[in-house]
């Protein structure tokens, strides 16, 4: 009995070990089973997300957009322009410890692995994990390339196995500092800059070269969150991520202790772009004329113009002081600034009060009322027609088929030269003249001096009826300073690319003589008289011979002033964007103001030299005191192409009314 259970014990533990060895070994079986299922079914969806990417032998990272640097003609940036903001960087150019604190803080593997990093993956699910949410993604910098590159910004399972076999794709087909430097040329920073450079340029106002190790780190932390980490809209935030990155470097072993200190005591700030940025006009305006000379943009290039900084910056802060303080009180909202040299370069443009606000250029596209400054067109006219400055002519009524110009003052003066005519802005002296030569002269002599807008032929031309931009007067204007050389406005000297291929030079160029040399010196003495003591007095730049002329439209809806030395033309325009009127705002007033500033400096480094043609030796005339009293109350004269005067809101005084308004 004893023998038997003995035999039927010991024959049980084999069943049972067999019993459990099977159980196991099915399990290993099954497992064995999913696992090659699985990696099938794996390798079966990666198969069907490869298929749909491009294929590989005809893969190419795609293009970057070109960026087109405007700089100054001492060299210093202007604007960039195009899609991302900056040009593209070699890495070499950066200091060494910038694309550390990428590497530091995206992906400290980056040097290690092949494009995707199973272990970044694994700690970053763990931290995840304990944090309750997502804390820290896996993507390698590579595969942030690859998304930034090819792919949509979709977070989806099929966008991240197609960003891993691309990630795969580049590690093959470029160097790590390749791709390191492709991911710093692509990357999103926020403020519609992408790439290092253009991120450089719009936080700290400086190229990448130059950037502390501070701003490297807080750049760097950047681009986890552009929007949320923007140091212009969050410095807290971005100085906190920064020091997470400073951090990350010190434990890679890419700088010390020390120099972690000093970036942690000297942090980044980033810089306030003050100012309504007017630069950016003649930038806009540089684009707009840059087709005509290297036409499709493929690469990064450099367009080198003629834009003087200090003198921009001048005529900004002067047209937006003038406006601050008196633009309330006389209902002036808006305004625009030219600067030609002698040649034509442009050498300030201004195009509004503030360009973030607006960006519709009114010194290159604004079409309006020029009132008296088109009256030298008229004399120039004259004089080319055998007058002089010395002619006289009646200042009396004038009915032309029912349109009766009157003066401002509703007043007449009898007999006067032609020189004292313009110089007070005698409305019926230039009318009279303008039918005396000819509207048609009159109009083919401003489109010979550069004048481009449509004219008609009538007699209201006379009185600046004619719409024209401020960019054209001046550009006019500039032939009366040269000598008669008549000028096309230029910006651009040379346009290259930056590996230092030249794809344009200027070639110096002009209308040729466009007034003869004597009817240059009897117009410069002329427009000399109306700063001397004319309706332009107000306009002073000590030790310069100077010239110019006033003008103020209908209803003072228009006010300008054009002054010139022998060497710099300066034109001013001041009004309101909807044509309303402004609140007697004349050319003798706020215009003249800015003019001041503006040519102070445009002359500081500049030797005077007299204007062309003068002194132009004149004949005994009628003097000005000679004139009846009536005569010596003629302010500048608006055109209001009716006839129709309406009188300043307050009685001029003696002086008022014998110098003009």
């Amino acid at each position: 009995m004893a023998s038997r259970r003995a035999r039927t014990s010991g024959t049980r533990r084999p069943e049972r070990t067999r019993r459990r060895r099977s159980f196991v070994g099915h399990v290993i079986r099954f497992a064995f089973l999913l696992g090659l299922w699985a990696v099938i079914g794996v390798a079966g969806i990666v198969a069907y997300q490869f298929a749909k990417l491009p294929p590989i032998d005809q893969l190419a990272v795609p293009k970057r957009a070109p960026n087109i640097a405007i700089v100054a003609a001492d060299g210093s940036l202007i604007a960039n322009k195009g899609d991302t903001g900056g040009r593209a960087i070699d890495i070499k150019e950066l200091p060494p410890y910038l694309p550390k604190a990428f590497v530091a803080i995206e992906d400290r593997r980056f040097y290690d692995h092949m494009g995707i990093d199973p272990a970044g993956i694994v700690r970053a699910l763990l931290r995840n994990v304990s944090a309750g949410g997502v804390s820290q993604g896996g993507s390698t910098l590579t595969q942030q390339l690859a998304k930034n590159l090819f792919l949509t910004q979709d977070r989806t399972m099929s966008r991240k196995i197609q960003e891993a076999i691309l990630s795969i794709w580049l590690e093959q087909k470029f160097s790590k500092d390749q791709i390191l430097e492709l991911y710093l040329n692509r990357v999103y920073f926020g403020s519609s800059a992408y790439g290092i450079e253009a991120a450089a340029h719009r936080y700290f106002g400086k190229p990448a070269k130059d950037v502390t190790l501070a701003e490297a780190a807080m750049l760097a932390g950047l681009v986890q969150a552009p929007s949320r980490l923007a140091p212009n809209r969050n410095p807290e935030a971005a100085q906190a991520r920064a020091g997470l990155v400073i951090t990350a470097m010190v434990q890679a072993g890419f700088i010390t202790d020390q120099k972690a200190k000093a970036a942690m005591m000297t942090p980044a700030m980033p810089v306030k772009h003050a100012g309504p940025g007017s630069a950016n006009y003649a930038a806009d305006y540089v684009m707009d004329v840059l087709d005509d000379f290297v036409g499709a943009v493929e690469q990064d290039i450099v367009v080198r113009t003629t834009i003087d900084p200090a003198l921009q910056t001048t005529a900004e802060r002067a047209l937006v002081e003038e406006l601050g303080q008196k633009g309330g009180k006389f209902g002036v909202t808006q305004g625009a600034v030219v600067t030609l040299a002698a040649d034509g370069a442009l050498k300030a443009l201004v195009g509004g009060r503030n360009y973030a606000d607006s960006q519709f250029n009114r010194a290159t596209v604004a079409r309006r009322q020029p009132g008296s400054s088109f009256k030298p067109f008229v004399y120039l006219a004259a004089v080319e027609h055998g007058l002089t400055p010395d002619t006289v002519r009646e200042d009396g009524p004038v009915n032309i088929r029912g349109w009766t110009p009157e003066n401002y003052s509703r007043r007449y003066s009898g007999p006067m030269t032609l020189s004292t005519a313009l110089a007070h802005s005698i409305n019926t002296v230039a009318v009279k003249l303008g039918v005396e030569v000819g509207a048609k002269s009159v109009v083919r002599t401003a489109q010979r001096l550069g004048i481009t807008s449509p004219m008609q032929n009538n007699a209201s031309i006379a009185l600046g009826t004619a719409e024209v931009t401020p960019i054209e007067m001046v550009a006019a204007y500039t032939a009366f300073a040269n000598g008669g050389i008549g000028v096309i406005p230029y910006v651009i000297t040379s346009v290259k690319q930056t590996d230092g291929k030249t794809l344009y030079t200027r070639v110096p160029t002009s209308l040729g003589p466009v007034i003869d040399p004597k009817a240059v010196g009897m117009m410069n003495a002329m427009l000399r008289e109306v700063i001397t003591g004319g309706t332009g007095k107000s306009a002073s730049l000590p030790g310069w011979d100077t010239a110019g002329k006033t003008g103020t439209s209908q209803d003072f809806r228009d006010a300008w002033f054009i002054g010139y030395t022998s060497q710099v033309v300066t034109g001013v325009w001041l009004g309101n964007d909807d044509n309303s009127p402004t609140r007697h705002a004349s050319g003798g007033s706020l215009p003249v103001d800015v003019w001041n500033r503006v040519m102070k400096v445009a002359t500081r480094n500049l030797k005077p030299t007299p204007l062309p043609g003068i002194p132009y030796i004149r004949a005994p005339a009628v003097a000005w005191s000679d004139a009846p009293r009536a005569a010596q109350a003629q302010p500048e004269q608006r055109n209001d192409g009716t006839g129709v005067a309406r009188p300043p809101a307050r009685e001029k005084n003696f002086f008022e009314k014998l110098f003009g308004g």
